[in-house]
């Protein structure tokens, strides 16, 4: 049984989008691990602890993996999948919220000049621990959570999905998908 790597959580973006890739190519008996890092994740997939990692195009360390690992570890799929809806969302106990946190990539999604301190966290998953802790007034994460947290949450801004290109790294480059000549 193959095993793909990620960042994250269950309820991170990375697990959602890796969730409907295995299930778009009938590989639901495959495993998953999550990560808090894509270097330590790409280390484990060099020294065959996984089989495959799944990584955002638009995550910061994206580029860095791919020049870290070139010939070790090889594109063997792309495709462009859509994230969680997403939001700014903020501790319904503060009335005037003064810190976000949010992974970089989408810093560029809404207008943030209203919070004087913006913390960058690794995944939306950890923007969404923090916020439940209390570490910071608002977060740009996962709208549902509004839902799963019901009385704790208010939604400040509803941003929706937003469709990324996905990569999909493996050790061995003679089953890639979509190479051009």
């Amino acid at each position: 049984m193959a095993v793909y790597g990620t960042l994250g959580g269950n309820d991170s973006n990375h697990a959602f989008v890796l969730c409907r890739y295995l299930a778009k190519n009938g590989l639901g008996d495959a495993g998953t691990r999550y990560y808090d890092d894509f270097f330590v994740a790409f280390d484990d997939l060099i020294d065959g602890k996984i089989d495959h990692v799944l990584q955002v195009s638009v995550h910061p360390q994206h580029a860095d993996c791919v020049a870290r690992y070139v010939n070790r570890a090889f594109i063997i799929d792309t495709f462009i999948a859509a994230s969680k809806p997403l939001a700014i969302l903020t501790r319904e106990a503060v009335k005037v919220p003064r810190s976000i946190a949010l992974q970089p990539a989408t810093r560029h999604y809404a207008d943030l000049r209203a919070w004087t301190e913006q913390i960058d966290e690794i995944s939306t998953s950890t923007v969404t621990e923090g916020l439940l802790a209390g570490r910071f007034d608002s977060g740009l994460t996962a709208l549902d959570l509004v839902e799963k947290h019901p009385g704790r949450l208010r939604v400040e801004t509803e941003i929706g999905a937003i469709e990324d290109v996905w990569v999909l790294f493996g050790r061995d480059d003679t089953n890639r998908r979509n190479l051009l000549p």
